[in-house]
């Protein structure tokens, strides 16, 4: 990997570390949905491959990337565990554009537990972060679609705006084209929740930083998260 964006002077407290921001709900969150009567139930996984959701995605000229721990497998080359979801994420003025793209799948949206249908043809609204999307089918879902602030050449950390970056320091893609969230961006995600996957993803992922990829993250983990033991293994 590249060097990583050099990180800004200014120290500002992010919403993620004073506890006033929230994720919503699902997989993606780490907390447990509340189902609604009419939606599918939320354990009713069988995601596709990041290969699937590109060939899906070949005609979207828009921005994109695989992010969570399938973004670190993508990284890694190979697949080095099960996972039980698939989430990439997008801008919220493209939601329409990938939700036509997957117009086969169910959409729901997720926010505060709550699952709600997506009519066809409408955007969700401006408090929607997440929508999963369910193949009627299969009787399965197969992809969280998160929507991330930014813009086509920014990338802006959800939790934290005043993380931001261009968006090609953040993004990279596989050989075959099958972009991704760079990994010390994944880990700072992660790192909420410390969830026993989110432990081994951390510990696999380590012995390959580089340099700059360590030292991002050590401070960024420093503005989110104080004291995380993560910062210390770094």
């Amino acid at each position: 990997m590249s060097a990583m964006p050099v990180m800004p002077d200014s120290a500002d407290l992010c919403p993620e570390a004073s506890g006033n921001r929230s994720d919503g709900a699902g997989a993606a969150s780490g907390t447990a949905p509340r189902r609604n009567a009419s939606a599918p139930p939320e354990d009713d996984w069988s995601p596709w491959h990041p290969g699937e959701l590109a060939r899906r995605l070949e005609t979207v000229a828009r921005p994109w990337c695989v992010v969570g721990g399938w973004a670190l497998d993508l990284w890694h080359g190979h697949q080095t565990r099960d996972h039980e979801d698939l989430e990439f994420t997008v801008l919220r003025e493209d939601v329409g554009v990938f939700c036509q793209a997957l117009a086969d799948m169910t959409l729901y949206t997720v926010a505060d537990g709550r699952f709600e249908r997506l009519p066809e043809g409408e955007e969700p609204p401006s408090h929607i972060l997440q929508i999963w999307c369910f193949d009627a089918r299969a009787a399965r879902w197969r992809v969280d679609l998160m929507i991330e602030p930014g813009g086509p050449d920014v990338w802006v950390c959800r939790r934290c705006p005043t993380i931001r970056h261009p968006r090609a320091a953040m993004v990279a893609s596989t050989p075959d084209g099958i972009p991704y969230l760079r990994p010390a961006a994944v880990l700072l995600f992660k790192a909420k929740h410390r969830r026993d996957k989110d432990e081994a993803d951390f510990e696999r992922a380590l012995p390959h930083l580089t340099g700059g990829e360590r030292r991002w993250l050590q401070a960024n983990l420093d503005r989110l998260h104080p004291g995380h033991p993560w910062a210390q293994a770094l």
